[in-house]
């Protein structure tokens, strides 16, 4: 009887990497124009602040979708194949990207702006739910067993990667433009390039075959009918907290690079091209520390590696109005990429971590869902409770704010029994 080829390594780390880069890619390009250009685009008759907590509201739509795309993508990819559901999620997310760019804004189409603008986010955490359980498992259920960590690494590569794209459009096209070309047209250039990264996405994810452990699975009729079920019914203390456990990653994350961008050019009088470059920079050494850390988690474990990651972490957000409101943009850059390097040692084993607290037949929907509710606690509202602190307190309980999640994540983590020698084929 003739069989399918395996995948080539290669062949599984660039599929997996540059699946993650685009997807991510798509979503950072929005966190930038939240912060930017959202607000005055669809919402100008609010007040500056009260734009800010609406651009950063749609930004959470997004969040809010995505345990629902990770629940219906992650159906299909527990019974029919891994494959096929990520060419899905990647064109659902593409297409919604650049229809975003296309969007006309409040003073074309006046309501209609704002609530297609919601719809298309939507679409793109659909898309995304969907998207990173089904890289993490390309890559670690082709791996080696010695080897998982480091081959979840690379899905872990991937949003360094499309962070670096995102903004390295968004910073020439600020440099190249006048600040009122690009709130009229020059933002959108981001979005619509993401339907070429798209094409690129897919003739690589469509050279793939099905992993071994879930084709074997296949064979021996494992699969379940309802593995959303099966999920909460047996399983629900693996996502309560999985989903805890990324709590603090995505905190950070998405205070250093949506709100911190924000926080910058409004308050210390950065210039946007500044600060996108100093993220640009910051962004390089989240890509240095994601290999680092997954070599170490191979090597000692997850939970240690996550567990001193956070700790580290929790320390950077008491430390943060002392570089942020420093009046040196040199202490600034520094802690943006002290943040991001952190960022990259807790985000790494993620890869592993999560596929493998579930069962292969239930493992894209479980570990999809789990990320996707960090997402919500950890990410959909940062920015939002981050201006709030701001405008209500200091900079200081933004600090506060992050060593919390942190903490959060510590206890979550230190509950989940390590995983460096569970047996993945069940």
């Amino acid at each position: 009887m003739n069989t399918k080829p395996a995948n080539s390594m290669s062949n599984v780390a660039l599929a997996s990497f540059i699946g993650t880069a685009i997807e991510f890619y798509d979503f950072y390009i929005y966190a930038t124009a939240a912060a930017l250009v959202i607000g005055p685009v669809f919402f100008p008759d609010s007040s500056p602040s009260a734009q800010a907590l609406q651009s950063f509201a749609t930004f959470g739509i997004a969040f809010v979708a995505r345990p629902i795309g990770a629940i219906l993508f992650g159906h299909f990819g527990d019974r029919i194949g891994r494959k096929s559901t990520l060419v899905v999620s990647l064109i659902l997310m593409g297409v919604a990207t650049a229809l975003i760019g296309l969007l006309p804004g409040y003073s074309v189409i006046g309501f209609w702006a704002p609530f297609l603008l919601c719809i298309l986010r939507l679409a793109q955490g659909l898309g995304l739910g969907g998207e990173w359980g089904g890289a993490a498992l390309l890559a670690t259920e082709n791996a080696p067993k010695n080897k998982r960590a480091l081959f979840g690494m690379f899905p872990q590569l991937g949003p360094s990667i499309g962070f670096l794209l995102s903004n390295g459009v968004f910073l020439c096209v600020t440099l190249s433009l006048s600040n009122e070309q690009f709130l009229d047209w020059g933002w959108r250039i981001p979005f619509v390039l993401s339907a070429v990264l798209v094409v690129i996405g897919l003739y690589v994810r469509l050279k793939l075959v099905e992993s071994p452990i879930f084709t074997q699975a296949l064979a021996n009729k494992k699969q379940v009918k309802m593995p959303v079920m099966n999920m909460f019914v047996h399983h629900w203390k693996a996502l309560t907290l999985g989903s805890f456990s990324m709590v603090g990653c995505y905190t950070l994350f998405y205070i250093t690079t949506a709100f911190l961008l924000q926080y910058g050019t409004k308050y210390l009088g950065i210039e946007k091209g500044h600060f996108l470059g100093f993220l640009c920079v910051a962004i390089v050494f989240m890509a240095i520390a994601t290999p680092i850390s997954a070599r170490l988690s191979d090597k000692y474990g997850r939970k240690p590696v996550l567990i001193v990651g956070l700790m580290l972490v929790a320390l950077s957000g008491l430390l943060m109005t002392q570089f942020m409101a420093s009046c040196s943009e040199l202490l600034v850059m520094t802690y943006l990429c002290l943040s991001l390097f952190l960022m990259g040692i807790i985000f790494a084993p993620m890869g592993a971590f999560l596929p493998e607290i579930f069962p292969t037949n239930i493992r894209y929907t479980g570990s999809s869902a789990a990320y996707s509710i960090g997402g919500i606690l950890g990410a959909s509202i940062a920015p939002i409770i981050a201006n709030y602190l701001v405008a209500h307190g200091s900079l200081t309980w933004v600090g506060y704010y992050v060593a919390v999640a942190s903490i959060i994540s510590i206890i979550a983590t230190w509950l989940i029994k390590e995983t460096l020698n569970s047996d993945f084929s069940k």
